[in-house]
């Protein structure tokens, strides 16, 4: 098959997007423009109450960030200096740089090396009199094992007899699902991010917090702005970070179209694994897998190179002009800022082996059948040279 038609295969493309939608986004940010309300304004409001609905959770609270919805979350829970956090090392940097900034010590756990996912074994050795929450991160858009993680708080509660807190980590999973139960509605409460790159993504930053616990909705709210109410005065020492009303107009546009874009990553992921599968290179990778009863919603399509080979595979999609990316080159453990926790990598076999593995492919809704075949031509072509 010829593919001089095609120049190049971008891991996302965004104006494609904007194609589509642009006429629908100028109209709600001119509304925006008119209102003159441009932080926590009407457009907010109504964000919060349709991701609440989309999530199928009681309450949502709008923030400036996905890594300050981290944050948020811990304040609101009230993780203290003297609290441990258990975390995967195999993740985005602000699941653990949340912890620290709360004053507490993030615990380093292992991966489940199908899924990627926190392994809730590796949990349960990690625990102590000390932890106060798990951050479940549902990675790449697959939900992480929370039925296991809610046995682990309560058997946690009867030993130690206080609270376990589970955070849902959701940046990249948004209309994920285990067993029918979307994310969000697993934990004490979810942290959704916005950026661009996520399957709902704003023009700039944003972040969410859902939860199902009026208490926390209620906290993070006050938190969000400076701990202030009534304006001026302050019950708690805050931060400010606050949803302004053009993103939120954004996103309000794009929530219509995100199943729509969710059923395109699913069928981009099944042809992935359709075209892999008869391209003779199975041998020299491993595809992703969807573990279990799960709604995976495809944010990064993130395959295993074997025999350290990843980064001469990379080079040579990049020379054939396909996009690709490595999504984690360290441990967050090994990130030079969390050496003093002076946490041994033998511990985290999955973590270390992924990191030195892992690469995503393009899989954004719009990609077309000639570009995905593209992708995988060029990966079969490199292990035949």
């Amino acid at each position: 098959m010829s593919f001089s038609h095609i120049d190049a295969v971008p891991m996302l493309d965004l104006k494609r997007q904007y194609q589509k939608l642009g006429a629908r986004i100028n109209e709600a940010l001119q509304k925006v423009n008119e209102s003159g309300q441009f932080i926590l304004g009407p457009e907010v409001k109504r964000l919060e109450e349709n991701i609440a609905k989309y999530s199928r959770t009681n309450r949502a609270v709008g923030c400036a960030s996905g890594s300050d919805a981290l944050l948020l979350a811990l304040m609101a829970i009230n993780v203290k200096p003297d609290d441990e956090v258990v975390v995967p090392s195999f993740t985005f940097f602000a699941t653990a740089s949340c912890v620290p900034r709360v004053g507490a010590t993030p615990v380093f756990a292992d991966i489940e090396r199908d899924t990627f996912c926190l392994d809730p074994n590796a949990v349960k050795s990690k625990l102590t009199e000390k932890t106060k929450a798990i951050i479940a991160v549902h990675l790449f858009g697959q939900a992480a094992n929370m039925p296991a993680f809610k046995q682990i708080a309560d058997d946690y509660e009867k030993q130690y007899g206080r609270k376990l807190y589970i955070i849902e980590d959701s940046a990249q999973a948004i209309g994920a699902e285990y067993d029918g139960v979307p994310v969000g509605n697993w934990g004490d409460a979810s942290c959704l991010s916005f950026y661009p790159t996520k399957n709902l993504g704003g023009a700039g930053d944003g972040g969410m917090v859902v939860t199902n616990d009026d208490e926390i909705a209620d906290r993070v709210r006050l938190l969000r702005a400076h701990g202030m109410e009534p304006r001026y005065y302050h019950k708690e020492i805050g931060i400010n970070s606050r949803l302004d009303s053009y993103q939120a107009a954004v996103l309000n546009v794009k929530l219509d179209y995100l199943d729509e874009w969710t059923s395109a990553r699913q069928n981009n992921a099944k042809t992935y694994d359709e075209l892999f599968a008869k391209s003779g290179v199975l041998s020299q990778i491993t595809l992703p897998k969807c573990v279990g009863n799960r709604r995976h919603v495809w944010n990064q399509y993130v395959i295993r190179v074997h025999d350290g080979k990843r980064d001469a595979l990379r080079a040579f999609l990049s020379e054939k002009k396909v996009s690709s990316d490595v999504y984690y080159p360290l441990g967050v453990h090994q990130q030079e800022c969390f050496a003093w926790l002076n946490c041994a990598s033998d511990d985290l076999p999955n973590t270390i082996q992924a990191a030195s593995e892992v690469l995503a492919l393009p899989i954004f809704p719009e990609l077309t059948r000639d570009e995905l075949e593209y992708v995988v031509a060029s990966v079969a072509e490199f292990y035949q040279k």
